[in-house]
């Protein structure tokens, strides 16, 4: 067992506290890898497994409250972490920063996940759902029987969006149920229409459209798919609008947009037009590594699915509100959708909600075909829930009276600037983001063709290095993502900038330890 603990120290470049730590990576090392193989995350997710393994445990071999093998099936967590790892359990938050139970302050630069814009401790939205709660904790929406503050929601985001017209609201509890919801909502619109065969939808490679059965399908990313017999037949996806990884040499934009757009042309007209019934795009890819369009990429899209009379949905859970500078990301891209989904900022993510917008144009076949059909069977026992509509008309009125959008449009630039500032770093790539979000890429020699080793878990190890230093990121495999509360005060995005120049700091050094061991 010493030999064995020797030879992956050297082979994993990570420091062990004890030899129950590192036989925990042998334990678990080759299920790891089964699980991980083919994925485009695999290496991401082992580096980011047996480094954070060890920082996590350093803090867990201390910790008097252990909640070792605690009773939750956790989302996106693997097994053995849950049996082996004490995980990281926050007790309280307040502004921009969270604190775990044993007291320790972190600056939240992923907003929870990507949704509390107004921050942990907004008295208003507290209020909103104490005195709803106090007059009525609940009523559904089935029937025609409803609550007054879903009417006076629904009426509130039609006339906040205003991209394209929308005509009707539709209440979920998350992003997956609005995407799931679209799906349905777009099947019934062409049977309405008497086009049954036009029911595929378009995504792309790398985007997150939610984990439920549909959403799941839609989202590009392989380990959402892997094992629960994904994506779905009717779905299919294009590419990836990343330039900096996927343009050609010496292509401009333009140039990369147009190719893209005429793959997507391609697509369809292989698949036949009359069976493709959607395209659904986030206007800047959020989960899959914080990807903005390129230029010109959203015109020509949008001029491709027209042509063939393809319904453009937009997923707006992660842009909308105030996320990058506009009230919404179709906002800043000239999207005119048919559709829109929203959640998270939604309620600020005090209360569980999501929306889908529907225009006209498709409300009004909806509306003809439930008269036909004797009512529009489709809905959720918590759709438009009093309490989470209370709560997110609120949120909805300290977006107007703080005018957020303009705020997140003033800090951005500090943020933004700030964080590229380390693009000269060795060890990175890319550090690509609009607003307030943002994404870190680290390879070697600064190209998007040469990673580092897997095994190396840069990535994790910047993540560590960002929580020691109090400071909560998203990572995924060696990409580094942040969307902070919009409420960010310039000295807090001061103290973000100061944070990640250490944690950088701290990587290099990492790197070069790594390399010197090849060598």
């Amino acid at each position: 067992m010493m030999i064995v603990n020797y030879l992956l120290r050297r082979k994993l470049g990570i420091t062990y506290n004890s030899t129950s730590q590192i036989s925990s990576y042998v334990k678990h090392g080759a299920a790891s890898r089964s699980l991980l193989e083919n994925l485009r995350w695999g290496p991401s997710l082992a580096r980011c497994s047996s480094t954070q393994a060890s920082v996590q445990k350093d803090v867990s071999d201390t910790d008097d409250k252990c909640f070792k093998g605690h009773a939750m099936l956790a989302p996106f967590t693997a097994g053995w972490q849950t049996t082996d790892v004490n995980p990281l359990v926050i007790e309280k938050s307040k502004g921009s920063y969270v604190y775990d139970i044993n007291g320790k302050k972190y600056l939240d630069t992923l907003a929870g996940l990507w949704c509390t814009a107004l921050g942990g401790s907004e008295p208003r939205l507290v209020a909103a759902a104490t005195k709803q709660l106090n007059t009525l904790p609940f009523y559904h929406s089935f029937w025609n029987r409803t609550t007054k503050p879903s009417l006076d929601l629904a009426k509130e985001l039609l006339e906040m969006f205003t991209a394209s017209k929308m005509a009707k609201a539709f209440f979920t509890n998350s992003g997956s149920e609005a995407n799931d919801t679209q799906v349905k909502l777009v099947w019934y619109y062409n049977n309405a229409l008497g086009r049954p065969n036009k029911k595929k939808f378009i995504a792309r490679e790398k985007s997150y459209h939610g984990s439920t059965l549909i959403a799941a399908s839609l989202s590009g990313l392989q380990p959402l798919h892997k094992k629960f017999d994904l994506p779905a037949p009717f779905v299919l996806h294009t590419d990836c609008p990343h330039y900096w990884r996927y343009h050609l040499p010496g292509e401009t934009e333009e140039e990369f947009s147009t190719r893209l757009a005429n793959n997507l042309e391609n697509l369809i007209l292989k698949e036949g037009p009359d069976t493709i019934a959607a395209f659904i795009a986030e206007p800047v890819m959020g989960a899959g590594g914080v990807i903005p369009p390129p230029a010109t990429y959203f015109e020509k899209i949008q001029a491709v699915v027209k042509k063939y009379d393809i319904l453009f949905i937009a997923d707006e859970v992660i842009c909308a509100f105030g996320r990058l500078g506009t009230m919404f990301g179709c906002d800043k891209y000239g999207i005119k959708p048919d559709l829109v989904s929203l959640a998270k900022a939604l309620s600020s993510a005090y209360m569980p909600i999501g929306a889908v917008l529907v225009s006209p144009e498709v409300s009004d076949v909806i509306h003809s075909q439930s008269n036909k059909l004797g009512a529009f069977s489709h809905g959720f026992t918590y759709s438009g829930h009093p309490v989470s509509c209370a709560v997110a008309l609120e949120t909805l009125n300290i977006y107007k009276e703080r005018n957020i959008a303009d705020q997140v449009a003033r800090i951005s630039p500090r943020f933004q600037e700030g964080l590229k500032a380390f693009l000269d770093s060795p060890i990175v790539g890319e550090i690509r983001g609009t607003g307030l979000i943002l994404g870190t890429e680290f390879t070697d020699n600064k190209s998007p063709n040469d990673p580092f080793p897997s095994e190396w878990g840069i990535g994790a190890y910047f993540g560590a290095q960002c929580q020691k230093h109090g400071m909560l990121v998203r990572v995924s495999g060696d990409t580094i993502m942040m969307s902070p509360p919009f409420i960010m005060t310039p000295d807090e995005v001061d103290e973000l900038i100061s944070i990640y120049g250490k944690a950088l700091k701290d990587t290099e050094e990492r790197v070069q330890e790594l390399k010197a061991q090849q060598k």
